[in-house]
């Protein structure tokens, strides 16, 4: 690893919201950990249960739809409710794996030991053999919706239920995608998306997507990358997300484009999957590698965190199976010194989950993912707007997820049962 990856760590580790300052990624001037203190790290409980003295059984789990929209709905014996919006664009066609195959092993069983649930859904009934995110995207929302119930049961925020607040808001980047159109017309769209929010950093897109080193539209990378840096200004954080566009030479080559307009992290430089090749990148570049979006497996997110493919966590709260998991992934990344900066879905309430994980994770980095509120989800929350404000979102503090749901939406919802 060369000597300037970015001091992100001295300032992610702690509590605040710090911003990006220049310094060291090597893994020499980072804790040396064993592949059994990552280990060790991962399998510590999550959910405190002091709040909840008596069991918690789980009387029912549903899926409703209204409209284009899906959440799940959980209830307690004693008559206590969760809800918890599901990834739409990917549950309108994952539904029957959460209906048939999800919801029913939490029937009759004690919300309480949830940590337990969540790994033994993946073994009942040979259910590993669905292995992915087609799995994993049921189990987060279930779980989101019986963290909602457990913490309206408790009285506290999901933050509180799952290791303790350690901040009350949250910087964020502004996310978007503007591939297919040039450069000069993706930099007025991004320049306008950081204006709107406040954002002192954003995200852009580079490369096809998965397009074995084909640009979209052809030459927009390299006209694009030192373009907004100068229509941006040197105050504002850049990120670039080239969606495992390239091969290992090529995403050097494009690396160091992004090192020359002091990019602060390259996601994704190699398809997800192509581990060795991302590792490479990492090895020849001084910008920090982030990935793991579309990653499933904790053993896999542990093999890169000890091998330093990727310099930054991104698991995704929906696609890795929920918070549980991802803060497993979480404590891995602290024992290695490295932040845990989770993708977000834009689909249904991701930027709502996104702030309840940096509420009680301190490793989080300086900024979190934000592609705006969803305005088409009837949901309202007295402690916080859920918009950016100057580039800081408060996170809500209320009971559970902390937000309230129209009742006449819930009412008018149909269980689904194929």
């Amino acid at each position: 690893m060369i000597s300037s990856r970015r001091d992100f760590i001295k300032s992610t580790l702690g509590a605040g919201i710090l911003a990006a300052t220049p310094g060291c990624f090597r893994r020499e001037n980072r804790p040396k950990t064993t592949i059994a203190q990552l280990d060790q790290a991962a399998a510590a409980p999550v959910l405190k249960t002091e709040y909840l003295p008596s069991p918690v059984e789980i009387a029912s789990v549903e899926l409703l739809r209204n409209g284009q929209n899906l959440f799940v709905r959980a209830t307690s014996t004693e008559g206590a409710v969760g809800i918890a919006m599901t990834n739409n664009a990917r549950m309108s066609f994952l539904y029957p794996i959460l209906v048939q195959r999800v919801a029913p092993y939490f029937i009759g069983k004690d919300a309480r030991d949830l940590d337990a649930l969540i790994d033994g859904i993946y073994v009942h009934e040979s259910n590993y053999k669905l292995q992915g995110l087609a799995f994993w995207i049921p189990v987060a929302s279930v779980e989101f919706a019986l963290l909602d119930l457990l913490g309206n049961m408790a009285g506290r925020p999901v933050g509180e239920l799952l290791g303790g607040i350690v901040r009350r808001d949250v910087a964020v980047y502004r996310a978007n995608n503007h591939r297919g159109k040039t450069a000069e017309e993706s930099v007025e769209l991004i320049a306008k998306s950081v204006a709107e929010t406040g954002a002192r950093a954003v995200k852009f897109k580079i490369g096809g997507r998965m397009s074995k080193n084909a640009d979209f539209p052809p030459g927009r990378t390299e006209a694009l990358i030192p373009l907004v840096r100068k229509v941006l200004g040197d105050e504002i954080t850049l990120y670039a997300d080239s969606n495992g566009s390239y091969d290992a030479p090529k995403a050097i080559e494009i690396g160091r484009l992004l090192e020359a307009a002091d990019v602060a992290f390259y996601e994704e430089p190699c398809p997800f999957d192509y581990l060795e090749e991302t590792k490479q990148v990492a090895e020849a570049l001084t910008i920090p590698i982030a990935g793991g979006e579309q990653e499933s497996s904790l053993r896999r997110f542990r093999w890169m965190i000890h091998n330093d493919c990727v310099q930054i966590v991104q698991p995704d709260l929906h696609y890795f199976g929920g918070f549980i998991r991802c803060i497993r992934v979480a404590r891995m990344a602290a024992e290695a010194g490295i932040p845990c900066t989770p993708h977000m879905s834009g689909s249904g309430l991701g930027y709502l989950y996104m702030l309840h994980f940096a509420s009680c994770v301190p490793n989080i980095g300086p900024y979190q993912e934000y592609k705006g509120k969803s305005k088409d989800i009837p949901v309202t929350c007295d402690t916080s707007s859920l918009e950016s404000r100057d580039g800081v979102v408060r996170i809500p503090s209320g009971p559970g997820l902390g937000v309230d749901f129209d009742p006449d939406f819930v009412r008018k919802a149909e269980v689904v049962t194929g």
